[in-house]
Protein backbone atom coordinates (compact mmCIF):
# COMPACT_ATOMS: atom_id res chain seq x y z
CA UNK A 1 0.00 0.00 0.00
CA UNK A 2 1.29 3.41 -0.92
CA UNK A 3 0.66 5.97 1.81
CA UNK A 4 -1.01 9.23 0.79
CA UNK A 5 1.41 12.13 0.28
CA UNK A 6 0.45 15.74 0.87
CA UNK A 7 2.21 19.00 0.21
CA UNK A 8 2.04 21.30 3.23
CA UNK A 9 2.62 24.98 2.48
CA UNK A 10 3.55 26.67 5.72
CA UNK A 11 4.56 30.18 6.75
CA UNK A 12 6.94 28.82 9.38
CA UNK A 13 10.57 29.10 8.39
CA UNK A 14 12.47 26.15 7.01
CA UNK A 15 14.69 26.23 10.11
CA UNK A 16 11.69 25.34 12.29
CA UNK A 17 9.53 22.26 12.31
CA UNK A 18 6.11 22.60 10.73
CA UNK A 19 3.38 21.66 13.19
CA UNK A 20 1.12 20.56 10.35
CA UNK A 21 3.86 18.33 8.97
CA UNK A 22 4.34 16.64 12.34
CA UNK A 23 0.63 16.02 12.75
CA UNK A 24 0.26 14.47 9.30
CA UNK A 25 3.37 12.32 9.70
CA UNK A 26 2.12 11.09 13.08
CA UNK A 27 -1.02 9.95 11.25
CA UNK A 28 1.27 8.02 8.86
CA UNK A 29 0.83 10.30 5.86
CA UNK A 30 3.86 11.23 3.79
CA UNK A 31 4.52 14.97 3.75
CA UNK A 32 6.56 17.35 1.63
CA UNK A 33 6.83 20.86 3.05
CA UNK A 34 7.14 24.12 1.13
CA UNK A 35 7.89 27.36 2.96
CA UNK A 36 6.76 29.76 0.25
CA UNK A 37 4.13 29.86 -2.46
CA UNK A 38 6.76 29.68 -5.20
CA UNK A 39 8.35 26.64 -3.56
CA UNK A 40 4.88 25.01 -3.44
CA UNK A 41 4.41 25.56 -7.17
CA UNK A 42 7.85 24.15 -7.96
CA UNK A 43 7.23 21.16 -5.67
CA UNK A 44 3.94 20.27 -7.37
CA UNK A 45 5.64 20.65 -10.74
CA UNK A 46 8.36 18.22 -9.56
CA UNK A 47 5.94 15.80 -7.79
CA UNK A 48 2.65 15.87 -9.71
CA UNK A 49 1.35 12.64 -8.12
CA UNK A 50 0.75 14.30 -4.75
CA UNK A 51 -2.63 13.49 -3.19
CA UNK A 52 -3.39 17.03 -2.09
CA UNK A 53 -2.14 20.39 -0.87
CA UNK A 54 -2.69 21.88 2.58
CA UNK A 55 -1.97 25.59 2.74
CA UNK A 56 -2.34 28.52 5.07
CA UNK A 57 -4.67 31.20 3.69
CA UNK A 58 -2.39 33.81 5.20
CA UNK A 59 0.70 33.16 3.11
CA UNK A 60 2.40 36.53 2.82
CA UNK A 61 4.34 36.09 -0.41
CA UNK A 62 1.34 35.48 -2.72
CA UNK A 63 -2.42 35.90 -2.50
CA UNK A 64 -4.16 32.64 -1.68
CA UNK A 65 -6.31 32.53 -4.84
CA UNK A 66 -3.29 33.27 -7.02
CA UNK A 67 -1.38 30.36 -5.44
CA UNK A 68 -4.33 28.00 -5.83
CA UNK A 69 -4.86 29.07 -9.47
CA UNK A 70 -1.24 28.25 -10.28
CA UNK A 71 -1.47 24.89 -8.50
CA UNK A 72 -4.72 24.07 -10.36
CA UNK A 73 -3.05 25.03 -13.65
CA UNK A 74 -0.45 22.34 -12.98
CA UNK A 75 -2.95 19.74 -11.80
CA UNK A 76 -6.65 20.62 -12.17
CA UNK A 77 -7.89 17.65 -10.12
CA UNK A 78 -5.71 18.11 -7.03
CA UNK A 79 -7.58 18.69 -3.75
CA UNK A 80 -6.63 22.06 -2.23
CA UNK A 81 -7.25 22.43 1.50
CA UNK A 82 -6.99 25.94 2.90
CA UNK A 83 -6.71 26.67 6.60
CA UNK A 84 -7.77 30.14 7.65
CA UNK A 85 -8.90 31.97 10.73
CA UNK A 86 -12.68 32.42 10.99
CA UNK A 87 -12.35 36.12 10.16
CA UNK A 88 -9.57 35.56 7.64
CA UNK A 89 -9.59 35.90 3.88
CA UNK A 90 -11.38 33.20 1.94
CA UNK A 91 -9.92 31.46 -1.07
CA UNK A 92 -12.61 30.78 -3.64
CA UNK A 93 -10.54 28.18 -5.49
CA UNK A 94 -10.13 25.95 -2.42
CA UNK A 95 -11.60 22.48 -2.64
CA UNK A 96 -12.02 22.51 1.16
CA UNK A 97 -11.69 25.28 3.74
CA UNK A 98 -11.10 24.82 7.46
CA UNK A 99 -11.77 27.82 9.67
CA UNK A 100 -9.52 26.51 12.38
CA UNK A 101 -6.34 24.56 12.73
CA UNK A 102 -7.88 21.72 14.65
CA UNK A 103 -5.64 18.69 13.95
CA UNK A 104 -8.55 16.24 14.27
CA UNK A 105 -10.63 18.12 11.68
CA UNK A 106 -7.68 18.31 9.28
CA UNK A 107 -6.94 14.58 9.62
CA UNK A 108 -10.60 13.65 9.19
CA UNK A 109 -10.74 15.71 6.00
CA UNK A 110 -7.51 14.24 4.59
CA UNK A 111 -8.75 10.72 5.28
CA UNK A 112 -11.70 11.36 2.94
CA UNK A 113 -9.34 12.11 0.06
CA UNK A 114 -7.87 8.58 0.00
CA UNK A 115 -10.28 6.62 2.23
CA UNK A 116 -9.02 3.16 1.26
CA UNK A 117 -5.45 4.12 2.16
CA UNK A 118 -6.61 5.72 5.42
CA UNK A 119 -8.45 2.51 6.39
CA UNK A 120 -5.37 0.44 5.55
CA UNK A 121 -3.15 2.72 7.67
CA UNK A 122 -5.60 2.39 10.58
CA UNK A 123 -5.76 -1.40 10.20
CA UNK A 124 -1.96 -1.62 10.12
CA UNK A 125 -1.63 0.61 13.19
CA UNK A 126 -4.06 -1.58 15.13
CA UNK A 127 -2.14 -4.69 14.09
CA UNK A 128 1.18 -3.19 15.18
CA UNK A 129 -0.29 -2.06 18.49
CA UNK A 130 -1.66 -5.56 19.15
CA UNK A 131 1.75 -7.13 18.41
CA UNK A 132 3.43 -4.57 20.66
CA UNK A 133 1.18 -5.47 23.62
CA UNK A 134 1.69 -9.19 22.99
CA UNK A 135 5.47 -8.71 23.12
CA UNK A 136 5.19 -6.75 26.36
CA UNK A 137 3.00 -9.45 27.85
CA UNK A 138 5.45 -12.20 26.83
CA UNK A 139 8.42 -10.31 28.23
CA UNK A 140 6.61 -9.85 31.56
CA UNK A 141 5.92 -13.60 31.82
CA UNK A 142 9.47 -14.55 30.87
CA UNK A 143 10.92 -12.27 33.59
CA UNK A 144 8.91 -13.87 36.39
CA UNK A 145 10.95 -15.94 38.92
Amino acid sequence: MQRPCFLVVDRETSTGISTRKLILETAKFNVITAYSSQEAIETLRRYPALDGVVTDAGMTDMACDKLLAQLKALRPDIPLIVIRTPSGTSCDLATHTLDTFDPAKLLALLQTIRPEAAREIERRNEELEKRHFELIKRSQYSNEP
